[in-house]
């Protein structure tokens, strides 16, 4: 396979010297650049740069001391021209409505890079999960459920756990849908537990198909993942299997962190044994055999991996330079900015951006929908196989389409993807 060429300058638009950090201002920029290289007509490009619907719910939920508490709850649908909408919930004490509007319009990329029959579409709610009961969380999305409820359905809308959001969110999410419908629809979320309807590969399908993604990576910069030493940047459900999965494929995860901070050990650091140590003290920070980082070190580390999979906006103008590793895979949405883009291709560091590399995620709970709407479901091996050829094809012409423009990777993934979606917007025409 050949290699990228070095990118050309890229188009971006006109913004202040001082770097914007809005997610949804980043998520248009992105937009921006690709739709200049389609050459996008105006109404198409206003079409897609706005979201069909945004929905602002009030959310009351009983906490266990019998005090009502009010929490706000968003759910935004991008697009859904290529089909229904899709995308996670999060729970976080910083969510904002542009924050959710950015990250449905990235799903509805995301969903078109990889080719799957999906728009896109994403929730939040305003709380700090850490500091409620299990009981007040269930309370919380059964209502947050009752209140967008109009607008989800395994024909409409299909939402899926995102930051502090899990299977068993997923089961509340479902329950509370069947109850009002009156019958079971498994289909209406996916990321659920199998016992109701979940896919076998869907817990570990994101990290998996962030790993298949580098593989092919390593291959255009004629580089071994064996033996590659990488960094994590957050031990969540993305960065721990990640790490474990690395492992595998004998590379050596030499630093991980979550938001209390980091450790770092340069002759590998066991995941397993990082898992059940964060599994009882609530933290990686204090890993025996392993000395303390901060994020900050991390993201600057010198590495050849540098895998960001916690929140957005960590690689900035403020450390891009002192960025390291030879390549940074975007296990996170939206973890580096239009600027800091710029900067790594100018030093020749190879990006996976979020839209391709994360993919394997949406790309296996699109398998889980199938599979409940025809109550028929694959082995393991069946769903991590189909991933990866999801994955490694849709590698393959992000890199051609890449080449093609003599662009960096994301702007390969975005004419990717926007083409694909201002095609389907086009074809079916405007109603009325």
């Amino acid at each position: 396979m050949a290699s990228i060429p070095k990118a050309a300058p890229q188009p971006i638009p006109r913004i202040a010297p001082r770097e914007d950090l809005n997610p949804l201002r980043i998520a248009q920029i992105q937009f921006d650049i690709a739709a200049e290289y389609l050459k996008l007509d105006p109404g198409i490009r206003q079409i897609l740069r706005t979201p069909k619907r945004v929905l602002e719910v009030s959310v009351p939920t009983k906490m266990d001391n019998g005090q009502i508490k009010v929490f706000t709850g968003y759910r935004v649908q991008h697009n859904v021209s290529r089909g229904p909408a899709k995308g996670g919930l999060r729970y976080h004490p910083n969510v904002t409505l542009d924050e959710v509007k950015a990250l449905a319009t990235w799903m509805t990329w995301k969903t078109a890079t990889v080719n799957i029959p999906y728009g896109g579409g994403k929730g939040g709610v305003i709380c700090d999960p850490k500091r409620m009961t299990k009981s007040e969380l269930e309370r919380m999305t059964r209502r947050y459920t009752s209140e967008i409820l109009p607008l989800i359905g395994p024909e409409q809308d299909i939402p899926a756990p995102d930051v502090y959001t899990d299977a068993q969110t997923m089961a509340w999410i479902m329950d509370t849908y069947s109850m009002t419908k009156g019958y079971s629809a498994l289909g209406v979320v996916t990321g659920k537990p199998l016992s109701i309807g979940g896919s076998e590969g869907r817990t570990e399908a994101t990290a998996r198909g962030c790993v298949v993604a580098t593989e092919e990576a390593c291959k255009t910069k004629k580089m071994s993942l064996r033996g590659a030493t990488v960094a994590i940047q957050g031990f969540g459900n993305v960065g721990s299997l990640a790490a474990r999965l690395f492992t595998e494929k004998k590379a050596r995860v030499v630093a991980i962190s979550d938001s209390r901070g980091g450790v770092f050990n340069s002759r590998g650091i066991d995941p397993l044994k990082a898992m059940r140590y964060k599994e009882r003290s609530g933290t990686v920070v204090g890993m025996p055999g392993t000395s303390r980082i901060s994020n900050d070190d991390l993201l600057t580390m010198k590495c050849d991996i540098l895998v960001p999979a916690a929140l957005e906006n960590v690689i900035t103008l403020n450390n891009v330079e002192q960025i390291k590793a030879k390549m940074v895979v975007e296990g996170a949405n939206g973890p580096t900015t239009p600027h800091a883009d710029e900067v790594l291709a100018r030093k020749g560091i190879l990006l996976l951006p979020d839209i391709l590399a994360n993919a394997g995620g949406v790309t296996v709970s699109y398998f889980e929908w199938v599979q409940d709407l025809q109550s028929f479901f694959w082995s393991e091996a069946e769903v991590n196989t189909k991933l990866e050829s999801v994955m490694r094809r849709a590698f393959q012409q992000v890199h051609d389409m890449a080449r093609k423009h003599r662009a960096h990777l994301r702007t390969g993934a975005y004419v990717l993807a926007v083409g694909r979606v201002a095609d389907a917007t086009l074809v079916r025409g405007l109603f009325p």
